[in-house]
């Protein structure tokens, strides 16, 4: 039996694969960093560098303006050129925007670096969660996807927990160092440890049906994930800013405290019934099976 007669989970070491959930995990947290990293620098923008609320918030949404715009893009990308050039590709531009970051202090041309680093780091929520179900068996997918889950609240524990004391005692220049310095260890890490997973035939990829076309299942779970993320996002951006301007707290302690705020917004697609929402067909692209009609 050759290689390509075995699974495709079974095509690489137990070794490998985790390695490659690490590294799709760490990618997607060094995003989390970079994306929203920047709303806890507001304390500092506001009463420190003089920036009205409004203008702060606005370099902090830059990067999550980068991503909603490019999302969809990267998407393509990955199903053309695979996981890894996405990957690779998306984080060294974040990285970029970030270099640019650290080096500028104007208000526009920040908000623009941090706004192609959200572009870049869009790449990750494409491409890193289908590096673990293209590698993963079935049986292992779930466990997989929800420690791949764990990225996002972990990079922006990080992030509270160290770029608002950061920009308080050195600066921003000096915070934003910190989102800069994870992408470029997430692209070496992702450069060494990454493989595309194998992929079934064009031919019959092109005969799946829609899984959107199917039923509403989907697009209920989406519509319920949106309604989850908007209050979210609204709380940790504006949460620290307001322990520190109101409540008087110190840029430290507040940070510590949202250190275990963060929650990963939505449902993982694995653990949705039936597993990956993609596989409503034999030979999806993802997980190789069909998902069971929703009751």
């Amino acid at each position: 039996m050759t290689a390509t007669d075995l699974p495709v989970h079974e095509r690489i070491t137990t070794a490998r694969r985790w390695g490659m959930l690490a590294a799709g995990t760490g990618a997607q947290a060094s995003s989390s960093v970079m994306v929203h990293g920047p709303a806890f620098l507001i304390p500092v923008l506001h009463t420190e560098a003089g920036l009205p609320l409004a203008q702060a918030g606005l370099v902090a949404s830059a990067p999550l303006a980068g991503i909603m715009v490019a999302l969809l893009a990267w998407g393509a990308v990955v199903d053309r050129r695979g996981e890894r050039f996405a990957l690779l590709s998306g984080l060294g531009l974040a990285a970029a925007g970030g270099l640019v970051a650290t080096q500028t202090t104007g208000l526009v041309p920040l908000a623009g670096a941090l706004f192609v680093a959200g572009v870049g780091g869009a790449a990750t929520n494409s491409a890193s969660g289908r590096v673990v179900v293209g590698w993963f068996p079935p049986e292992r997918r779930g466990l997989a996807m929800g420690i791949r889950q764990t990225a996002q609240p972990l990079g922006v524990g990080l992030a509270a927990a160290t770029m608002a004391v950061v920009a308080q005692r050195y600066g921003v220049a000096a915070a934003l160092w910190i989102p800069t310095a994870a992408t470029l260890v997430a692209l070496v890490v992702v450069a060494l440890v990454v493989l595309d997973p194998p992929r079934p035939p064009a031919a019959e990829r092109a005969d799946a049906p829609n899984p959107y076309r199917a039923d509403r299942y989907l697009a209920r779970i989406h519509g319920v994930s949106v309604l989850l993320v908007v209050p979210q996002f609204v709380v940790w951006t504006f949460a620290l800013t307001w322990m520190v301007t109101d409540l008087g707290w110190s840029v430290g302690a507040a940070g510590a405290a949202w250190w275990p705020a963060p929650r990963s917004p939505g449902p993982s697609p694995a653990s949705a019934p039936g597993g990956c929402p993609t596989s409503s067909a034999p030979g999806c692209d993802h997980c190789g099976g069909s998902r069971s009609s929703p009751p």
